[in-house]
């Protein structure tokens, strides 16, 4: 796959608006903990950037998913990895499966505000109970005339402190585990205010990704129609893991950009550093290393273009998108692990930007899918391991 001179100027664009509007607040935005979102969506959607590749009938651009990636890999420019994991919840997370079954009427009252930036979504399927084992969940919707009525937890939410909706993974009957959920947009807010039966249970502090807002949320029986089901009844665990798919490329590509960006910025640091009667960028462990590096982010970088293709074509790219998931999250803990201490006692230090790569970037083995996950999907599709029926 090549980028075109439309995916670069999409990027050059993208660029722009990080290095007006983003990067001289990510140090506030990290200390406070959560970022504006509702102000930094709309002014992206005005950009033209929050719908790439949704539907022009909403809003959307309509162009093929190599636009995602060229968007998710610039947005490696920004200096922190929690804003640009909400964006890409907004657009490649929570919106996918909307966009792809959800009626005409469901995407216009949620997906077109989404895509404008007036409207800030998340995706709730993680649980207390239950993360990388989607299968697990435990809230629950009982049927009530022609309404759900949803109660239950949603852990690790990101966005859920601001969002205005949750495309929510619940169960809708007592049958099979993965013939028994279904995916029901769900109003959080009106007016400002969280919709009758949801509660905030806690904002979760985390060792990284500060600037996104992540939360632990309640339902007690939050009545919804049921005409804001995605698709058909029973068809979520489906129509989650094909939104996984895009999840885990938007993953892999969004840590391009920032792995070659901890590269070099070491580069420029070792060639500063004096030692010994020498630089740092002298020492043939250090230039061994460093290149080392390169050449893995650069495999990553083929890795997840080459499932991107697939993807653009039609296919079925789990294991690819799942190796490419898999090798992200590798990448971003030996990456920043092995620059940090290149960078010695100022790689220590909690405003250096290495040092936040390395708290960001560990949850990349754990987010939309844990490694070991990876690992166990990637062994049934090469057929040495047993699949769930």
């Amino acid at each position: 796959m090549q980028f075109t001179h439309e995916h670069r100027e999409i990027q050059k664009t993208l660029k722009r608006f990080i290095d007006e509007q983003i990067n001289p607040h990510v140090d506030e935005w990290e200390a406070a903990e959560i970022f504006p979102a509702h102000e930094v969506f709309k002014q992206m959607g005005q950009l033209g950037l929050l719908g790439l590749t949704k539907p022009e009938a909403y809003g959307g651009a309509g162009l093929d998913y190599s636009y995602s990636v060229a968007m998710a890999e610039a947005l490696g420019y920004i200096h922190c990895g929690g804003v640009p994991m909400s964006i890409g919840v907004q657009t490649d997370m929570c919106s996918p499966a909307l966009a792809r079954f959800g009626s005409p009427e469901l995407c216009e009252q949620f997906l077109a505000p989404a895509i404008a930036g007036d409207a800030v979504g998340c995706i709730g399927v993680s649980e207390p109970s239950a993360g990388s084992d989607v299968s697990g969940i435990k809230s629950f919707a009982r049927k009530d005339g022609d309404d759900y009525v949803i109660s239950g937890q949603k852990m690790w939410i990101t966005n859920s402190l601001q969002a205005d909706w949750m495309c929510m993974l619940v169960n809708t009957s007592e049958g099979p585990a993965h013939k028994n959920k279904s995916l029901v947009m769900v109003p959080m807010r009106e007016h400002g205010r969280l919709v009758k039966g949801i509660e905030v249970g806690q904002k979760i502090r985390k060792i990284g990704m500060n600037s996104s807002d992540t939360g632990l949320i309640y339902f007690d029986e939050v009545r919804v129609p049921q005409r804001y089901r995605i698709g058909q009844e029973g068809a979520g665990f489906i129509y989650q893991m094909q939104q996984f798919q895009e999840e885990r490329l938007w993953a892999a590509a969004s840590c391009i950009q920032s792995l070659s960006n901890c590269i070099q910025w070491t580069v420029e640091w070792a060639q500063e550093r004096k030692l010994f009667g020498a630089t740092l960028a002298d020492q043939q462990w250090v230039q061994f290393k460093l290149a080392e590096m390169k050449t893995e982010v650069e495999t990553l970088r083929a890795l997840t273009y080459q499932a991107c293709e697939h993807y653009v074509a039609g296919e079925d790219v789990t294991e690819w998108a799942t190796m490419a998931k898999l090798k992200a999250g590798r990448l971003n803990r030996l990456v920043p692990d092995t620059c940090l201490q290149f960078w010695g006692g100022m790689g220590f230090t909690w405003e250096n930007k290495v040092s936040r790569m390395f708290r960001d970037g560990r949850l990349a083995s754990i987010g939309g899918g844990a490694d070991e996950v990876m690992l166990g999907i990637l062994a049934k599709t090469m057929g040495i391991a047993k699949r769930v029926r």
